[in-house]
Parts: structure tokens; C-alpha cells; sequence
């Protein structure tokens, strides 16, 4: 079963401002709707001026006397004065304070670890309340409080300023730092310095070098195979190849249109080789010259 909820005996936020039948006064001060004072007039002919302009009488001075009333739309004035108040509320820059409290004897370790977290909070934009304790005859040594935090001041320079200077207050002794405008001009938008030299410092991609791409030449080209063989060339006739007869006949790379052309000419100029080389061996052993033979 629910708990229920305790009666919240609170009134209830009502607009205390009197408008129209509201108004009990027997006479007031009456401002038109275009600014312009009317002059002390009846509370009843104030109003049947406003409702013959379709406009609430607006009791803007209950204090003066006679109380001043306006005649305007309640409900655009309302309206317009939210709408102001939530603008001003949206551009108010909100300042949180932080503390952080430190020991007179405090440890290296410890005292980087609690000057970062005050590095953050300066980054963050809020404010930081650094705070020494001094215990029992601590306190008779309130130096060692101020060197420490003239310490932390001097090394956070770059990010802060010393909004409140050191003072004592009892067994503590308390300073106030603030954000630098270097901290604070990155909430607009502007970079750090570092990222802007480095941004600057970077070279563009150089462009990529086309492919040097040659034609085979015929003296270094392999067949479609890849075995490394080459075509064979025309030989002329005086000249005698030396042909394995264990070795496959070599092929060179042929078109379709080509078929026919290549199967006839490989037979012919093998044919020819042998028949140059016949030709000159008998020339030798007749003693003739071989150009003769042939």
C-alpha cells in the first residue's frame, strides 16, 4: 500500500496584483494605453474606460496615493515579462564555487593530486576556495599556510588569478581563485593556442606520382605462358641457330586473327635453320666456302 503523501499546508503562489473588480479604492491616478496620464478619476469610471476598450485597469503603484492604474491586456503584459525574465535568466553566467582543502604538511603526492582537481575545476569555469587547516600549534606557524598557497597560485598562473588574497580566519586560512580570460575566452568558440600552431604547422598530402608505365619491348618479352621464351625472328641465311631437338618448339603469343599465320611460319623457319646448317657442314668437308654451298 502507497505511503501516503503529507498534506503540504503551503498557500498556494496566487498574483497578488489587483486587477479590475479587484480594485476597492474609491479613486485613482489613471495612465491610458498609450502611456499618457488621464488624471484622478473614479474607480468606476476607470473601469468602464477599460472595458469600452476591451483592456484590464491594472493597479501598477498600490502604494502611491491615490493608486496609480493602467489600462493594457494583462495577459500580453504577463506574457512579455516572462519572456524578459527567461532571457535574462538564459544569458546569467551561473559561478559555482568549489573548496579544497589542504594541510600545512601536506604530502607531495598528495598535494599533486588535489592541484589537479583544482586545474579542473578552474577549466570548468567555476571558482575554487582553497583552504589550509591548521591543528593544534599549526597554528602558531601561519607561513608555512601562506608559502603553500602562494606555491599553488604560482604554479597555476596560466589558468588562474587570485581573486582573494590569503587571509586567516581562526585555525583556517582561505583563498579565493578564479578562471583566467584565457580560460574563459574557450567558451566562445576559440581554440587554444596550441591546437591553432599545430593546425598551421601541418602540410597538405602530397599528390600520388602516376605509375610510369612502358610498352614490353619485343627483345625482353615473355610469352602468355610465362615460361620466359621469346618469338622467334626471321634469321637470315648465312647464320645457323643452335636448336635443342629435346626442347619443346617455342610459341609466341598469337591473336585469334593470327592462329593460322603462326602455325605455318614456327615449321618453315626451323626448316630453313636445319637446311642452313646441313648445307654448311658439307661445305666444310668439301673445303668449299660456305656462302658457295648455300
Amino acid at each position: 500500500m502507497p505511503v501516503p503523501r503529507r498534506f503540504d499546508r503551503r498557500p498556494p503562489d496566487r498574483d497578488t496584483t489587483r486587477i479590475n473588480d479587484r480594485i476597492r479604492v474609491p479613486e485613482v491616478r489613471l495612465v491610458g494605453e498609450d502611456g499618457k496620464q488621464i488624471g484622478v478619476v473614479k474607480t468606476v469610471d476607470a473601469l468602464s474606460y477599460a472595458q469600452e476598450r476591451d483592456l484590464d485597469l491594472v493597479e501598477v503603484a498600490p502604494d502611491a496615493r491615490p493608486p496609480v492604474c493602467r489600462v493594457l491586456d494583462y495577459s500580453k503584459y504577463k506574457y512579455e515579462q516572462a519572456q524578459k525574465q527567461k532571457a535574462a535568466r538564459k544569458h546569467q553566467q551561473q559561478i559555482t564555487i568549489r573548496e579544497i582543502k589542504f594541510r600545512p604538511k601536506i604530502a607531495q603526492n598528495d598535494y599533486d593530486t588535489k592541484k589537479g582537481h583544482v586545474s579542473r575545476f578552474l577549466r570548468g569555469h567555476d571558482k575554487v576556495k582553497i583552504t589550509i587547516m591548521f591543528r593544534g600549534r599549526e597554528v602558531t606557524h601561519p607561513e608555512r599556510g601562506t608559502a603553500l598557497l602562494d606555491r599553488l597560485a604560482g604554479e597555476l598562473a596560466e589558468i588562474a588569478v587570485i581573486e582573494q588574497s590569503p587571509i586567516q580566519d581562526g585555525r583556517n586560512m582561505t583563498m579565493l581563485l578564479a578562471p583566467s580570460k584565457a580560460v574563459l575566452a574557450e567558451e566562445r568558440g576559440s581554440k587554444p593556442a596550441a591546437e591553432v600552431k599545430q593546425a598551421g604547422n601541418g602540410a597538405a598530402p602530397a599528390a600520388e606520382a602516376p605509375e610510369d608505365v612502358s610498352p614490353p619491348t619485343a627483345e625482353g618479352s615473355a610469352d602468355a605462358d610465362g615460361d620466359g621464351a621469346s618469338a622467334p625472328t626471321d634469321a637470315p641465311a648465312g647464320s645457323a641457330p643452335a636448336v635443342d631437338q629435346d626442347a619443346p618448339a617455342p610459341s609466341a603469343p598469337a591473336t585469334d586473327d593470327d592462329d593460322d599465320a603462326s602455325e605455318v611460319s614456327q615449321p618453315a623457319a626451323m626448316s630453313a635453320a636445319l637446311a642452313a646448317e646441313a648445307a654448311a657442314a658439307t661445305a666444310a668437308e668439301r673445303g668449299t666456302p660456305a656462302d658457295t654451298a648455300a
